[in-house]
This record gives C-alpha cells, structure tokens and sequence, in this order.
C-alpha cells in the first residue's frame, strides 16, 4: 500500500524547544491510533508536551454519518508518515533522539488499534527502545493534569477520582497510589454516542453531538424536560439509553407537527431547516441538561459515600459547553479541586498516552514489548 505525504493537522499543543538549552530525563514518542484520528506526540518524562499532532478523518467517514473501521485503518496507515514528521519537527527532534515509544493497546476498533501498536513496536525494535503498551481509558485519567501550554504537568495527587466522558466511554474511577478502581460505568451508550445519535436523528453530519451542545447553546429558554436516569439497584453507574429514546421520541412529535404528518427519516426536512425549529431546539436542550444532570447526580451521589478532594474530569465529551460550566459550581460548593482537560486534550490524542507511559519509565518499568497485544475490549487495570 502506498502512502501520502499529506495529512490533515488540527491544531496541536507543541512549541518548539531549544533541545540544547533544556535537560529531559526521558522523552517519549506516543501513538493514538484506536478510532479514527491518527495522532503522534512527543512528551518527556515531566510530563512536558514538546508536540502533539492529530489528523482527522473526519472527510473520509462524514458520508456514512459513522466511523467505518476499515476505512479508520487504511487511513492511518496513509497518514502516519506526515503526522510523525510532523511531530518530530514541532518538537525539533531527530526520530534517534527518543528515549522509548507507546502505543494505544486497548480499548477500541481493533483494525485501528493494530496499525498503531505495530507502528510503535516496529520503532521501538529498530531504534532499540523500551515499548509501552498503554490502556486507551488510563491516557485519559492523567490528561487533566497536561499542560497544553508546553509547560511541566502537574503532579497528579496519590488519590483522586477521575470521571471520563466521551464517544465510547462514561465512567468513575478511584485512583490510589497507582492503583485504578472503577466506581461506576455506563450500563448501555455512552454519553457522547447518545450525543451523535440524537444528531443523526435530525440529519446532521458527523460528528453530531458538537452540533447537539451547539444549537442547546444557542436556546435561552428552559427546554423540555426529562427525567435522570437512577439504577434501580442503587448502583452509581450510568444509563443514557432511556433518556436517548425520550428524546427521539419528542423530536418525532416536534417534527410531525412541523411537517403536518408522521416523519419517518430525517431525510424528509432538511437539517439545517429542523435545527431552526424552536421544538427541536426545546427539546435539544432539555436532553443535555439531563445528560449533564445525570453526571452531576452520580457525582453528588459518590461524594456523600466518601468524600474526595480532587476530581479529574477528561474525554471527548468533557467539551460539552454545559458540563464545562457546571462542573466548576458543582466542585466550589464541595472544596474540590477540580481539574478539567484542557480543549487540546479532551479528543483522542497521543500526547495522554505518551504522559501514562512517562510515569512508567520514571517508575523503573522496562517495557512489555513481547507481551502486549491489541484488544477492543479491556478493563482498566487488567495485565
């Protein structure tokens, strides 16, 4: 298969540094790779971010309103020549300079999943470099603490709980001196896979649960009302499935009204033409404000268990303007200290994985080059 030179940067957290004038203990090049971006990072060991760099693909799946797993593949055994020469120039950095590599084993698309760990593991080989092998959710726990202004990370407390929001994901963990406990998970989609369905029902392109939160941003007025969604086991784990059915039940009854009859597709009105519909917006901001109060609810829930005095909050759907608003209320009223992944570090990005292997160079490990292998599905914390 041949290759392009061309690739599609979003805007990337690296600066470029006087690699003569600065002293690292250990630089590490990550690989992101379990969806659809295809991202590479250097990060050292401080947990600095000398470059992160992320190609999309967004062009390649809009038209199928999802990602197509084949398709990921292929395009990130296109794209990642130019995103790794990309990488190493924002950081002023010869490939030899490394100190070890990393790479997303788990969780994700496992096509996608293998480009990336082969990638790694064949770096590593030929430049005779330590492998790490890091857990897509374990990137995501420490990449609140990332600096997305090149300077050092903050150092993580010994005990926090960690709250991760996106596509794939929705969950609570305690972390304890290294050790990783989840709390709760979600029992059926995730908070940011309601977002884009909801979306898909209205006709808008993917990725949808951005244009969700943006046209709930825009509706001043108190949207429709739905209800929080609680295990009737008294369990603290999350279910976004009834409130997605809700909600695409309301948006039927908004769209026959508007259209006089039932509406069978969301090919029947044009997309652009529903989002202006001041029922579709009602009931756009009623579903995030209790998609966003069901998070809330489990977090007030787990503090009256046992307090906690550091939150972490990361993911993809940690961008959802409203939580973004809420979350700081919500942890002022507690004394918690919250930290919030920046922007930059909230998608998928290669910079999080980087900064979990970091941690495991200065601790001492030696790698698991011969024993790590790509799953699509894998607890937090499993060997």
């Amino acid at each position: 298969m041949g290759f392009r030179s061309e690739a599609k940067f979003y805007q990337g957290a690296g600066v470029t540094i006087d690699i003569a004038m600065t002293s690292f203990e250990g630089l590490i090049l990550g690989i992101e790779t379990s969806c659809d971006d295809t991202a590479c990072a250097v990060v050292d060991t401080a947990g600095k971010v000398l470059s992160s760099v992320v190609s999309s693909q967004l062009d390649e799946h809009r038209p199928y309103g999802g990602v197509v797993p084949e398709i990921a593949s292929r395009e990130h055994l296109r794209n990642w020549p130019a995103v790794l020469a990309e990488a190493l120039r924002r950081a002023d950095l010869d490939l030899e300079t490394v100190d070890a590599v990393a790479a997303t084993r788990a969780p994700g698309l496992i096509g996608s999943l293998l480009v990336g760990l082969s990638l790694g593991k064949a770096l590593a080989r030929g430049l005779e470099k330590p492998f790490y092998g890091v857990h897509h959710l374990e990137g995501h726990l420490y990449s609140p603490f990332l600096k997305p202004t090149g300077q050092v990370a903050d150092v993580a407390p010994e005990r926090f709980v960690a709250l991760v929001v996106s596509g794939g994901h929705t969950a609570l963990y305690r972390v304890a001196n290294g050790d990783i406990t989840t709390l709760a998970e979600t029992r059926d989609d995730a908070m940011g896979e309601v977002f884009d369905k909801v979306g898909k029902r209205l006709g808008l392109l993917y990725p949808q649960g951005p244009r969700v939160d943006e046209i709930a941003e825009g509706w001043a007025e108190s949207g429709q009302r739905f209800s929080i969604a609680r295990c009737r086991d008294g369990s603290l784990d999350f279910s976004f499935s009834g409130l997605k059915t809700q909600t695409l039940r309301a948006l039927d009854r908004v769209l026959a009204r508007v259209s006089d009859s039932a509406v069978s597709g969301p090919s029947e009105l044009p997309a652009d033409e529903l989002v202006r519909t001041d029922g579709v917006r009602a009931v756009l901001a009623g579903f995030r404000e209790a998609a966003v109060g069901q998070i809330l609810n489990r977090l007030d829930r787990l503090f009256r268990q046992e307090t906690f005095e550091t939150l972490a909050v990361s993911g993809g759907a940690a961008a959802n303007r409203l939580l973004r608003r809420s979350l700081p209320d919500w942890a002022a009223e507690r004394a918690v200290d919250l930290r919030l992944v920046a922007l930059t570090f909230s998608g998928d990005n290669a910079a999080m994985i980087a900064h979990a292997a970091g941690k495991r160079l200065l601790a001492g490990d030696r790698g698991d080059f011969s024993t790590v292998e790509a799953a699509s599905r894998l607890p937090l914390g499993s060997p």
